[in-house]
């Protein structure tokens, strides 16, 4: 059994941004010398996500009015009583979710025909870190 793990680091110009990242997991995925097995990309913050969809014109500007019509960026969140400011980024986050566990075949990341891998921020701005772990043969 081979265990390997690298970060991506992203410092997002806008407070809300969607990132692209399936070359960079599939990079790490041949590097790691894993033949079949399983990766897993998880973001190493409660404000951000990772998911699988397609990288299809307005399907990002789709997603992003979707979530801001769900978890509207506002003031009216309890948890701005802690002095934060960013309870629609930790909503957005949940209905994204934190990660997904993709499988590795012949060295090579299995995606269906028009999926892709992304990163999902929602409170940006910032130095954040996504961690890719790689398990297999």
């Amino acid at each position: 059994m081979k265990f390997h793990t690298e970060y991506l680091t992203f410092n997002t110009k806008k407070h809300r941004e969607y990132i692209h990242i399936t070359p960079q997991v599939e990079k790490i995925v041949q590097t790691s010398g894993v033949t079949n097995g399983m990766a897993l990309v998880s973001a190493m913050h409660i404000t951000a996500g990772v998911y699988v969809n397609d990288d299809e014109r307005g399907l990002i500007q789709d997603i992003d009015k979707w979530l801001e019509q769900l978890a509207p960026f506002n003031e009216a969140y309890l948890h701005h009583q802690t002095g934060e400011n960013n309870g629609d980024s930790h909503l957005k986050a949940l209905l994204v979710h934190h990660q997904v566990i993709l499988p590795v075949t012949n060295g090579k990341l299995l995606l269906g025909t028009w999926q892709r891998v992304f990163y999902a921020e929602f409170d940006g701005q910032r130095q954040k870190r996504v961690v890719v772990a790689v398990m297999g043969e």
